[in-house]
């Protein structure tokens, strides 16, 4: 790498040195993807590498605690990164939990095969391509499901990641402004109960927090909204 920002930043989210040389490798090589497929594919919208550093990759991986917290006494944690993209936060994640088994579901063609190739370059044995829409992705298959888009939670978008969960699954989507935040999810809810929606369907019903980032060298506000699947 050109700079520290990559070692440092890890660093700062409490990666030990032995974490830090076990995926730094990997995540310069994806980073290389990234750089390598950008100009012809449009994954990401960035000036230089370290935007790209900590926009992206330090950004994905802020939340990886509170994830690993999630997955705690599962064998082997199913985790699905909805409209994947370029693979961000999918494989970040993915380079950092080894023990999970993710799935990259992207719509898009052209990125679906970015994803391909680049997790064959990587050899992430833990990570498999779904090239679909999310609502007919499988249904109720995902302990965690993760969702980074900088819109806002519409319910129809709400509705298609909720019906990707198994029962007591929890969905994490990447927020930044606590207010807007806030406002987004206060219009959810009135538009859920408008729907006369007291509960999703099929008896289940969710409860929402959030939680706030700190992602590395980054001067702007970041959350990770969590709402977790109850079966009644």
């Amino acid at each position: 790498m050109a700079d520290n920002t990559l070692t440092d930043g890890l660093a700062k989210l409490s990666f030990d040195e032995a974490a830090i040389d076990r995926v730094v490798k990997p995540l310069a090589k994806y980073i290389e993807e990234i750089e390598l497929f950008n100009p012809a594919y449009g994954l990401v919208k960035v000036q230089d590498r370290r935007e790209l550093i900590v926009k992206h990759i330090l950004d994905s991986l802020t939340p990886l605690s509170i994830l690993r917290r999630a997955s705690e006494g599962l064998e082997t944690p199913a985790i699905a990164d909805v409209g994947s993209g370029a693979g961000l936060p999918g494989i970040p994640l993915a380079i950092c939990m080894p023990d999970a088994e993710f799935t990259l579901i992207e719509r898009m063609g052209r990125r679906a095969g970015f994803l391909r190739n680049t997790v064959a370059v990587l050899g992430l044995s833990n990570v498999h391509v779904e090239e679909r829409d999310m609502e007919i992705a499988p249904a109720g298959c995902f302990d965690i499901v993760v969702f980074r888009a900088f819109r806002p939670l519409q319910p129809a978008i709400f509705k298609g990641l909720y019906r990707l969960l198994a029962a007591d699954g929890l969905l994490a989507a990447y927020k930044g402004r606590r207010q807007s935040l806030e406002e987004e999810i206060s219009q959810l809810l009135e538009s859920l109960n408008k729907a006369k929606h007291s509960s999703i369907g099929g008896g289940e019903s969710f409860l929402w927090e959030v939680s706030p980032l700190a992602v590395p060298f980054l001067d702007e506000e970041r959350h990770l909204l969590l709402i977790r699947k109850e079966s009644r």
